[in-house]
């Protein structure tokens, strides 16, 4: 058997068990590059062309999520329209206020609580663990993660190639985390805890038609992982982008906001990837559009919990 495989559609769990596609690996290690690797043989693959009505078989849904993805980013324009009606008045608040057009938006931070000062330690310590495949816990957690997503199925062992079907890229899972730490690993637990109908759903890539060439649904995770972390400043001493600051007023609300917001993040990313009609080359421009939506629904004024972000509404327990 190949050492690096990819299923095709619904392959995460095909019931002949047969694989097909090979792919090269690649590292994670940066946002800069590619996340998920590149191959010439597929770099002039399309993807057939799908609408976006056609992303859920049971019509109700298709409702659903076609009016979710739209009033949520039609409710971003209209609040960055107001803001900009405010800053441009000339006022104090617009002076202090200003800001900058590109991705790297910075503002005055406030100051903290005790609460908010405690639990964005507790994340940064997080954040800061890497996976290591010699520990027990560490072991003991991918454990359960496959008891999690093929509860019917025996756990195989730490180095095996059934652990592809999950969508790691070789037979160790250990070797896919790297920038993503043991954190990713935990938000992958947490999602299939909290929300295992959505997780399911993603896992064996259930909705909608899919790509030929679909992403690895568990290094995705590791790179939704740092993807969050990035936007959110969380690796400074205090978060001083719009999004990060915005942040620590849910997770004053909430001590596990950066997990949810994680589930969010994977839902909206697939649902982005199939109103795309994107194919494994394109999961970084995909993963970037997906950052833009949540920072856009981070600046909205109505937020007080991760449940009030409209992109919630995709997730489904």
């Amino acid at each position: 058997m190949p050492s690096a495989t990819l299923r095709r559609r619904l392959h995460h769990g095909d019931v002949d068990g047969k694989r097909h596609e090979q792919y090269e690996s690649s590292g994670f290690d940066s946002l800069s590059e590619p996340l998920l690797g590149s191959n010439d043989v597929y770099a002039d693959r399309h993807a057939e062309q799908y609408s976006l009505d056609e992303l859920l078989d049971d019509e109700g849904k298709k409702v659903r999520l076609h009016w979710t993805i739209i009033f949520s980013q039609l409710i971003a324009q209209w609040a960055q329209w107001l803001a900009n009606i405010v800053l441009s008045s000339g006022s104090i608040l617009g002076r202090l206020l200003t800001l900058p057009s590109n991705s790297q938006e910075k503002l005055l931070m406030p100051s903290l609580n005790p609460l908010q000062e405690e639990r964005l330690r507790k994340l940064q310590r997080r954040l800061k663990v890497p996976f290591d495949g010699s520990l027990a816990e560490h072991q003991d957690a991918l454990k359960q993660l496959w008891r999690l997503a093929y509860p019917d199925r025996d756990i195989p062992p730490l180095k095996s190639e059934l652990w592809k079907e999950m969508g790691w890229q070789g037979s160790d899972p250990s070797t896919d985390f790297r920038g993503g730490g043991f954190i990713s690993l935990e938000n992958l637990i947490y999602f299939a805890e909290k929300y295992p109908e959505s997780f399911q759903c993603l896992l064996h890539k259930q909705d909608g038609k899919r790509a030929e060439w679909e992403y690895p649904f568990a290094v995705a995770g590791i790179n939704i992982s740092f993807m969050l972390a990035q936007m959110l400043d969380l690796q400074s001493g205090r978060p001083r982008s719009i999004a990060g600051v915005r942040f620590l007023e849910l997770l004053a609300e909430d001590e596990m906001a950066f997990d949810n917001l994680y589930c969010v993040a994977f839902r909206l990313m697939d649902a982005q990837w199939l109103a795309k009609r994107a194919s494994y080359m394109q999961f970084n421009d995909v993963l970037k559009s997906t950052r833009t939506q949540l920072e856009r629904e981070l600046k909205l004024e109505d937020i007080f919990s991760i449940k009030d972000l409209p992109a919630y509404n995709l997730l489904r327990r």
